[in-house]
């Protein structure tokens, strides 16, 4: 894995954790208990903090960066993930937050400043354009995402099913050191 410090600033995680040798973590990132990142995810915490919470797992290829502070945006857009969050391989995250729960489809955008709430899905390839907030309960599809259909109680149940099974496969990773 490439860990590398920016400004004096280095990625910071514990022993459960596991990161692929082959993804690279930039500066101000904080990654929770029991989270993975997979094969060839970049994240720079360069211009701003990327925070990601427990059992949370960021599939191969994707991408996370976030937002400069500026005069009319001072505090920039930091990138904060929440707890049992499944990121799909090849999803770009730039300065939104998530939270918890929820499943980002493989290929999705989620852009600036945009809100997930709590227990949704976001269908693979969609788009959630900047400022744009996602209600709790839902299951979001499209270009740019429109909110489709409440999510089932068996849907409900896979967001904290997806988590632990990464957590199991990290694990297993761990193991074989």
């Amino acid at each position: 894995m490439t860990i590398r410090s920016y400004k004096g600033v280095t990625p910071n995680f514990d022993q459960s954790v596991y990161i692929d040798e082959s993804a690279v973590l930039v500066g101000d990132i904080t990654l929770g208990a029991n989270s993975s990142v997979w094969p060839l995810v970049a994240a720079r915490g360069d211009v701003n903090y990327i925070r990601i919470g427990e059992r949370t797992n960021i599939q191969d290829g994707s991408v996370l960066h976030l937002t400069r502070s500026s005069k009319s945006n001072p505090d920039g857009y930091p990138l904060i993930i929440g707890d049992d969050v499944t990121v799909g391989h090849k999803v770009m995250l730039h300065g939104c937050r998530l939270g918890n729960r929820i499943l980002v489809g493989m290929g999705a955008i989620v852009m600036d400043n945009a809100i997930v709430e709590d227990n949704v899905i976001i269908g693979g390839g969609s788009l959630v354009p900047p400022n744009k907030r996602l209600e709790s309960g839902y299951l979001y599809v499209g270009s740019p995402v429109k909110q489709a259909r409440l999510l089932t109680e068996q849907e409900l149940s896979f967001l904290k099913i997806s988590a632990n099974n990464y957590v199991e496969l990290k694990d297993e990773y761990l193991e074989e050191g």
